[in-house]
């Protein structure tokens, strides 16, 4: 069984999970020094950080597409539901409105808006990976390009993201 992970958090819920993690520092800090006295403010900041990233850290991670042989599923901390390939009708990789690359499937009768599942937003490509960062990206293009060939659903590639996907990361042009 082949699974591919993607998907973009939303801003609204990225500020949500930044901020519960935020929230949960302060509350184990303040903890600390009603228990412990204002001479512990640091180890209160300090138990509090950590815990407050470990909590930010597992609802990012919570949220989540994964696409498998059999569906698609769709993730959040608190939901989670699943999308049969049958009712995706096909991909793209196009411009988003704040000027990202975005890779998309169109769905037939869906809830999502604008009836689209947005499974990666990525910066636009413009020299060969250079970090970690580039290397995953590069490879999520590729295990969604595959995972969507293998299921012959059709994607739709603008010209000038197709130049750069193979000039830049040698990601060959989808066969037509």
């Amino acid at each position: 069984m082949t699974t591919v992970r993607a998907g973009v958090v939303p801003t609204p819920r990225a500020t949500l999970y930044s901020a519960l993690g935020i929230l949960t520092t302060v509350t184990i800090c303040a903890a600390f020094v009603a228990a412990f006295g204002v001479n512990r403010v640091f180890t209160g900041l300090l138990a509090g950080s950590v815990v407050g990233v470990a909590v930010s850290v597992a609802l990012f991670t919570r949220d989540a597409v994964i696409l498998t042989d059999q569906a698609i599923y769709r993730r959040t901390p608190w939901a989670g539901d699943s999308i049969p390939w049958d009712r995706v009708v096909a991909g793209r990789f196009t411009l988003d409105e704040h000027a990202r690359w975005a890779l998309a499937l169109d769905l037939c009768s869906s809830d999502e808006t604008h009836g689209e599942l947005i499974l990666l937003s990525i910066p636009p490509v413009v020299r060969p990976v250079s970090g970690a960062y580039d290397l995953r990206k590069r490879d999520q293009v590729t295990e969604i390009r595959a995972m969507l060939r293998n299921k012959r659903i059709p994607v739709t590639v603008l010209p000038q993201i197709a130049s750069a996907l193979q000039e830049h990361w040698q990601i060959a042009p989808p066969a037509r």
